[in-house]
């Protein structure tokens, strides 16, 4: 796909529907070790045209790029990117360009406390560092893609916090406030199709209650925009209820109808089942960020969803167990779109226990057919069930 210049404009009524389903390149580009962005030390291969073909081609139509920079930041030279490490960047925003994909790239690792290296912390001492920082290599990264279209999205941040599993303190949730005003206004100044660029922005921990609830989250203003409409997107992650979606402690492995469905069929004890964050909840949740977004012409990306793989937790209940994750990744995927919201899946590149993958990145191929399915057709169709058929047929014969 050819790359234009100027008043190509995506708009917010049509954006959801050409985002279409996401996919993310995970432990990839935000890979690294001790610090240092390394994409393959994380396990999975470099990126590359092929695995993004077998993304594309699976019916995924956005690609989200997480990327940390670290120590590819020089602090001595004007905090200056590594030019070898932007441009592997582009190689990958490339890949997805020549499918015709929207592609979000954001600033991931930066913002850890528990990784080495990582700055970008709401909660430091010394702001005027962070911020400068943080605009330096916002400048340069609009600078370098300043003639890419519309396709590609940039993303502030992901899941900025102090790192402490509590109630946002006002003090550092103002930081993050600040990060994304000087994110949009870098980027704006930057020119070219920056300036009607889409845009994400996000609020504390990239959390849905401590975005639309009374926390202190302050979108940003956009006076740089030379569009007739907004131009910012609103940038959260939905991994409800964490007992199922993501811890792997807990031998939660059933959720929501299907997981009663599942109870009642095997008689199996109820322990194993979801106690909160079932389909009513996914459904409040969403519908209340289209309320206090969407409806007023702000799109809403979720960014990162999806379900970690436990169909070994019970020897008896493999089948399922998937079953039961494909009805889950369909019904936020579907419900997301019911409500204009774009999922995005997180795919870390790991298949096996406790694993998000959805493909083989070494062979090309697909090792959850099911749960891709459940989500192309969830968002395409805009129908939580449109997938069913799909882990029926797989689980049920």
């Amino acid at each position: 796909m050819e790359r234009t210049k100027g008043k190509f404009i995506i708009s917010a009524n049509e954006i959801a529907e050409k985002m279409g389903a996401g996919w993310n390149y995970g432990n990839t580009l935000e890979a690294n070790f001790g610090g240092t962005p390394d994409e393959t030390v994380w396990g999975n291969p470099k990126a590359s045209q092929e695995m993004v073909d077998a993304v594309a081609e699976a019916g995924f139509d956005t690609v989200r790029i997480p990327i940390s920079y670290l120590s590819k930041i020089d602090d001595s030279n004007s905090f200056k990117i590594d030019e070898a490490w932007l441009e592997r960047i582009a190689e990958v925003v490339d890949y997805c360009y020549n499918r015709g994909m929207f592609v979000i790239i954001n600033m991931h690792g930066d913002g850890y406390h528990t990784i080495k290296g990582g700055w970008l912390l709401c909660d430091s001492e010394d702001q005027d560092y962070v911020k400068a920082k943080f605009a330096a290599v916002w400048r340069q990264v609009a600078v370098r893609f300043a003639e890419y279209d519309e396709h590609l999205i940039f993303e502030c941040m992901n899941e900025v916090f102090d790192g402490i599993y509590h109630d946002p303190v006002p003090e550092y949730y103002e930081n993050i406030n600040d990060y994304d005003q000087i994110f949009v206004d870098t980027v704006r100044s930057a020119g070219g199709c920056n300036t009607h660029r889409w845009l994400l922005v996000a609020g504390w921990n990239t959390d849905i209650k401590y975005t639309c609830g009374n926390y202190g989250f302050r979108f940003p203003e956009d006076r740089g925009n030379t569009a007739d409409e907004g131009r910012l997107m609103l940038s959260v992650h939905c991994y409800d209820p964490w007992e199922y979606c993501g811890d792997d402690l807990k031998k939660i492995f059933l959720w929501g109808q299907k997981g009663q469905e599942i109870i009642e069929m095997t008689n199996i004890d109820p322990i194993y089942d979801a106690d909160w964050g079932e389909e009513e909840h996914i459904k409040a949740q969403l519908a209340m960020l289209k309320e206090r977004y969407v409806d007023k012409g702000i799109p809403v990306v979720i960014g990162e969803f999806g379900c970690i793989d436990k169909t070994l937790e019970h020897s008896e209940l493999p089948d399922r167990i998937a079953e039961n994750r494909a009805y889950y990744d369909g019904f936020l995927a579907g419900t997301a779109a019911q409500n204009g919201i774009t999922p995005v899946y997180w795919d870390n590149g790991y298949n096996g226990p406790n694993g998000f993958g959805l493909f083989d990145r070494r062979k090309l191929t697909q090792t959850q057919p099911e749960l891709i399915e459940a989500i192309v057709c969830g968002v395409r169709n805009k129908d939580p069930m449109s997938g069913r058929s799909a882990y029926i047929d797989r689980y049920t014969g």
